[in-house]
Order: C-alpha cells, then structure tokens, then sequence
C-alpha cells in the first residue's frame, strides 16, 4: 500500500485526461499492503495474472484471484523478497542478474497473439536502473536480424525512436523487426508508444499501458501520459512514423498507431525463420534465449496483466488501488 505523496512540484502530479485534472503522484508503500486494494485488482474484467509478490525468495510466486496460477520461476537464483508493497505488503527485489520467467508451453492466458488481440499491464515499481519491467519477448540476433519472437512488453528508455528515459510500451505484429508497408525493414522493432514524463530513479511509481488493436497507450501513475507527435524532435522522421498512420497521417507517439495486432508464433510457418517462441518474463527480456543486460534493477510491489485494454478511468482505479 502506497502511504504518501511526493509534492515536488504543482506540475508534476497535474495531469489531464480529456479535459480533467487528475492529482497521480504516489511515492512509498508501506510495510503492510492491503486486502481491499488486491480485491480492486483481481475484480477488474479481463484480468489473466496478478502477482503480488508475497512469497519469500525461493519460493514460487503465483497469480492471485484469477483461474490460472502462472507460477513465475526464479531465474538464476532465489530473487529475496523485502518489507513494504503496495498489495502483499512486500516486494520482489530484483538485482539485474536474476529474473522471472513462465515457459512459453505454460503461458496459458497470458499468451495474448492475433490480429485482433488486446492486452493491458500494469506495474507497481521502484526503478534504479535497467529497461524491463516484463512481457512475452524475444528478440533476435542483434541489428537487423527478423528472427525474433516478440509479442508484447513494457519497456523503459529506448531512445532509437524517441524514448530516452520513458515508458515505451512495445507490439510486436511480426516477432522480428518492423516492417514497412512496401516490405522494407527497420533494424529494430519501432512500434512503441513513449510517453511525455521522464521517469524517476529510486522513486515509487505505477507503469500501465494498453492496446486496443489499433492504439497503444502508455500511463505513469495511473493517467494516460500523452505526447503529441513531433517527429524531428523524437526521431520519427521515416515515412513509416509520418505517413503510415490513420488516413496516410502520422502514427502519433503517445497514443501511438499500430493496427496490424501482435504476433502469433506458428511452429509449421515460424520454425525455419524464427527463434524458439518467447517466454513471459518478468524483469528482463530475452535475447538468443538468454537474459539481456538490460535487466531491471530495482524493486516490484505488482504486476497485472489483462486481455483487453482497459479505459483511462480503469487504469487510474489501478493507481488509486496501489494508494490503499
């Protein structure tokens, strides 16, 4: 549970959201969590997973109030648990060199793929260092290589295209790289949208985003942190991002447009072409099947994952929740 607020500053925590003023900024949970804010959680429509992160180190970490368990496993050693969440009352404390993982042939629900696929996440975190906070992706060999496996995930800091030190959640429709509409290629996936703020270091605060098939939206703490699209500015000069959004417009940044839905793994269409289909992973992505050096550095108090994109209103609830 969250107990105070940060007032740094009037701007930092005034927020609009179509039109209204929202106050957002949350700062420490306390040691205790609380029942009603994981029951504000576990009853939103649509929810797949929801840890909470009570257990202690070595112990398994399993959904709460959804029907299936989605036991996250410990990569690379015990990760500790320490006092203080915003549900559980504690958090998992991850040290970029170990992580969470759920095999891909266990993904159940979370394996969220298909044109017309919808999903939403949100986080409770204490950022120090790294770029991942979690999702179901696997890229491949480095530049320009298209065998990557990549489905959906909230990163943090991609500067290539406009998201130094920001939330950047990522779609992948095509596992690998990004495509343009005439076939041509980038060297990295570039459909993310990044919001406006950048995020603080050693700071509690809640991370969302949402796609509804058409847009993704990214949220810091709990309203939709929007950006309007200025492509010299955000590296977004590439006909892709200026001329391949609705009607032949821009793609936008924050909502950012990619209508195209995300990536459906094949074994008899993907296995000469593609890695191996990604695992869920919390606290790093994977690379060749192996953790990047990207790993979170840092502290989690919750993570839920939902199957449809939920609305401005739900995403503050979530925040207002991790507040309790």
């Amino acid at each position: 549970m969250l107990s105070r607020l940060s007032l740094a500053s009037f701007s930092d925590f005034i927020r609009t959201v179509l039109g209204a003023a929202l106050t957002v900024v949350l700062l420490s949970p306390t040691s205790h969590g609380s029942d009603a804010a994981t029951q504000a959680v576990a009853q939103m429509p649509g929810l797949i997973a929801f840890w909470t992160f009570g257990e202690e180190a070595g112990q398994t970490r399993c959904s709460s109030g959804t029907k299936e368990k989605l036991p996250l496993e410990e990569v690379g050693g015990p990760i500790n648990r320490i006092e203080g969440g915003a549900f559980s009352g504690y958090s998992a404390q991850f040290d970029g060199q170990h992580y969470f993982r759920i095999p891909y042939a266990e993904l159940g629900g979370l394996n969220i793929s298909g044109k017309g696929a919808k999903v939403s996440m949100f986080a409770v975190v204490r950022v120090r260092s790294g770029k991942t906070i979690a999702g179901i992706w696997s890229e491949g060999k480095g530049a320009g290589d298209d065998s990557g496996t990549r489905q959906y995930a909230m990163l943090m800091d991609m500067p290539t295209y406009g998201g130094p030190n920001k939330l950047t959640p990522h779609i992948s429709s095509e596992g690998g790289v990004t495509h343009r509409a005439d076939g041509s290629k980038f060297p990295w996936c570039a459909d993310y949208a990044a919001g406006k703020t950048s995020l603080p270091r050693d700071e509690w605060m809640t991370l969302g985003f949402t796609y509804d098939g058409q847009f993704i939206r990214a949220y810091f703490n709990g309203v939709l942190d929007a950006q309007d699209f200025d492509a010299e500015k955000q590296k977004r000069t590439d006909p892709y991002f200026t001329n391949e959004g609705p009607d032949g417009g821009s793609r936008g940044i924050n909502p950012f447009y990619h209508g195209r839905g995300i990536f459906a793994y094949e074994s008899t269409k993907h296995a000469q072409t593609k890695i191996a289909p990604s695992d869920f992973t919390v606290g790093s992505r994977l690379v060749m099947g192996g953790k990047l050096r990207e790993a979170l550095v840092g502290d989690m108090a919750g993570l839920a994952v939902f199957s449809r994109a939920l609305s401005n209103e739900e995403m503050t609830t979530l925040h207002a929740a991790a507040l309790r």
